[in-house]
């Protein structure tokens, strides 16, 4: 109530401006055609007409008005480039300011309160480097000058930084307006648009916002390398460090552009993909399926069928599989495609030089592509457990009778199922209500059903207090609706997600930032707080999936090696991913429960492959493809396969999203009968039934029944 008052003035006064139409006051028509009485009034009463001027701008920009940028024109065009700049400068930077604290007095209270989690990341960097931020803002407009005063507003900047960052970073910019306007000031007839001066005021105009640019990035770089002595040439051109997925691609790219490139691994070379997670995982669920498919024999009409199997043989198989897929990562093909693979342990010193095996090497970029590892719970007592990960799960080579599975995510589903399959009895854990939380409801419910119809058992909705053991036996103390509950088990396998490798390798001789997730923070290039220093990968997310660090490679090597001609922000629009469960899972782009989070206005459209006739021969009928679009049109938002081989079928909307093919693209696309994938057309026709053009459809009805009746 307090603020009331504020409030209605403000409002009145906008309300005013725009109800008697004040704003056509401020245009270039209105400028030119008073222009002589404007000069008249001003040497009449010079001070006068400079300080009623002075006045308006002032309100103009701290009620946040439309109108600021003609009246920095009219500045130039009435008083002069000199006298223009003064008064524009300083009636800026007051208006801005007044317009700053009408938007703190008013909404920062409630805004911070509102969305205090969301706000404390910006918080931080605010309180940390919040003139500079301005600064660039100010410099380089990316955002309109009233919205970046309002939204500095709800920030914890200091009214006085806001100033006085404003008045200089706004100066360039006005300087440059001002002038421009002075030639307006000046343009007596059509032919004076191209007077040399003119051409050049505006040229300026319009170049200004790139050499502000590279201001901005020149003013950073000396920031960020004060007192780092850069040598006078490089052993290399990049120092990649890890050469898994995101090392390697980047590794090669550079080679095949004839970069001179250091691939640095302290261990495998391959990383995780190879050899403790994709690969094997892979290796491990496919003998799983041929155990599973022979207990449904009696559904392809085979009497009896046996499998009789040694786990340890399961176990050799994958580590067979890994040593065949090894050589397509190994030191000898990237040796071979150029890349200089060093194995040893990698430090940065400084952002120029990293040392290996005791010897420096100078570079110009350096990629940190580290990974990540498993993530392990604070609960008491869990390390007693040696518990198993995805990293050391592929040494055990006897089947565990109880396998108790914390996490309800890809790994921990894919790993459940497999063990349950070769004959463990396996339960999953879940801090909350399904597993597979970041899929939709009924996807989640489909893999349930089928996890339960094999044996696995689902305990959600637990917290985990501590582990002990008694009598011999592993046991978990938890807690279900304010019950304890204890869990017998005789192994553990954590899997409840990934944390990113930043410790070992000399970030902390950098001070490179590091997001409250524990990622690297890199920008939209993928550069760190050093423009020659980049992650990608699961080190710097924001996905944890070995194709989208391959993506992230092919921007982090191009930036790295051209980036001083162009940069390229990373296209994060379109990644696929896909839980290799049984149904498997593929999704790309949104599913509904992101679509309402972000409130985003969807269609849905479903097919059930139990009626699709290649399933039905493969008696696996079972799972849908369900399609977001926008309501009316056939652009695709985002699709969900939960199916046989849906990570194969999903390829067919990656495509069509990537190249902006709608649903009847996909629909006038000739499939093969009988495949899974006709599954992608019935689903666009599902979506084409359902907007059929009923009004022409009755008008072909009358046709059709004319023509009959035609003799």
């Amino acid at each position: 109530m307090k603020k009331l008052p504020l409030i209605l003035t403000i409002a009145l006064a906008v309300a005013a401006f725009f109800f008697f139409d004040l704003g056509h006051y401020l245009n270039l028509d209105f400028l030119k055609a008073n222009q002589a009485k404007f000069d008249q009034q001003y040497t009449e009463s010079p001070l006068v007409t400079a300080a009623i001027f002075f006045g308006l701008y002032i309100l103009v920009t701290g009620l946040s008005l439309p109108g600021a940028a003609i009246m920095t024109l009219a500045a130039g065009a009435l008083f002069g480039l000199t006298t223009g700049l003064l008064l524009v400068s300083f009636a800026s930077s007051i208006g801005a300011t007044l317009a700053f604290l009408f938007s703190r007095l008013i909404l920062r209270d409630s805004i911070q309160s509102r969305f205090s989690s969301q706000l404390s990341a910006i918080n931080k960097g605010i309180e940390k480097e919040g003139a500079f931020y301005l600064f660039t803002l100010r410099l380089v407009p990316i955002f309109p000058f009233f919205v970046i005063n309002l939204a500095m507003g709800v920030t914890p900047i200091k009214t006085w930084t806001f100033y006085w960052v404003s008045q200089l970073g706004m100066l360039a910019g006005t300087i440059v307006f001002v002038n421009a306007g002075t030639q307006l000031g000046q343009l007596e007839s059509l032919s004076g648009v191209l007077s040399p001066s003119m051409l050049a005021s505006f040229t300026l105009l319009g170049v200004f916002p790139l050499i502000a640019k590279k201001i901005i990035e020149l003013l950073q770089s000396r920031k960020v390398y004060a007192g780092i002595k850069k040598p006078a040439k490089f052993d290399t051109n990049i120092v990649v460090i890890g050469a898994g997925s995101a090392g390697l691609v980047t590794s090669y790219i550079a080679a095949a552009v004839k970069a001179k490139v250091s691939l640095v691994e302290k261990n495998l070379m391959g990383g995780d993909c190879l050899n403790t997670g994709c690969v094997p995982s892979k290796a491990l669920i496919r003998s799983a399926r041929f155990v599973s498919d022979n207990k449904r024999c009696k559904e392809y009409g085979i009497e009896k069928s046996e499998v009789s199997f040694n786990f340890a043989d399961v176990m050799n198989r994958v580590q067979d599989v890994i040593k065949t897929v090894e050589p397509h990562d190994s030191i000898e093909r990237y040796t071979g495609l150029g890349v200089d693979c060093i194995q040893g342990a990698a430090t940065i010193l400084n952002p120029y030089e990293v040392v290996v095996n005791g010897e420096i090497i100078t570079t110009r970029n350096i990629v940190i592509a580290t990974g990540a590892r498993p993530r392990m719970p604070a609960v008491k007592n869990i390390e007693a457990m040696n518990p198993l990960t995805s990293d050391n799960l592929w040494n055990i080579r006897e089947l565990p009778k109880r396998l108790l599975v914390i996490g309800g995510g890809p790994i921990g589903c894919e790993l459940s199922q497999c063990f349950a399959r070769f004959g463990s009895e396996v339960s999953i854990l879940l801090p909350d209500d399904r597993i597979m939380s970041r899929e939709d409801e009924d996807v989640s419910s489909l893999v349930t059903e089928r996890f339960q119809a094999e044996g696995v058992r689902i305990l959600d909705n637990r917290k985990m207090r501590e582990f002990i053991e008694r009598n011999g036996e592993k046991i978990l103390i938890s807690e279900h609706n304010g019950q304890v509950e204890e869990i017998a088990f005789d192994q553990l396998l954590v899997a409840i997600g990934r944390q990113a490798n930043i410790e070992g390798f000399g970030l902390e001789n950098i001070n490179v930032d590091i997001r409250e997730n524990g990622t690297i923070d890199v920008n939209e290039y993928l550069q760190t707080r050093y423009p020659n220093i980049y992650a990608c990968g699961d080190v710097a997310g924001p996905f944890q999936f070995t194709h989208a660090a391959a993506h992230q490679a092919w921007y982090a090597a191009v930036n790295a090696l051209f980036g001083r001609f162009k940069k390229f922000k990373v296209d994060y629009s379109i990644i696929p991913a896909a839980t290799f469960t049984d149904p498997e899972v593929a999704r790309v782009g949104l599913n509904e429960q992101e679509a309402k989070a972000q409130n985003i206005a969807y269609e849905v459209t479903r097919f059930d492959l139990a009626e699709l006739d290649r399933a039905i021969a493969d008696n696996d009928a079972h799972g849908m493809v369900k399609i977001l679009t926008v309501p009316g049109k056939d652009k695709i938002l985002g699709a969900t396969i939960a199916g046989p081989h849906s990570g194969e079928l999903i390829t067919e909307f990656v495509t069509a999203m990537k190249n902006g093919l709608g649903l009847n693209k996909v629909l006038g696309t000739i499939h093969i009968y009988p495949t899974l994938s006709e599954a992608n057309k019935y689903v666009a026709g599902e979506w084409k039934r359902a907007h059929s053009p009923e009004k022409v459809l009755q008008w072909l009805e009358k046709f059709h029944r004319w023509q009959r009746a035609d003799k």
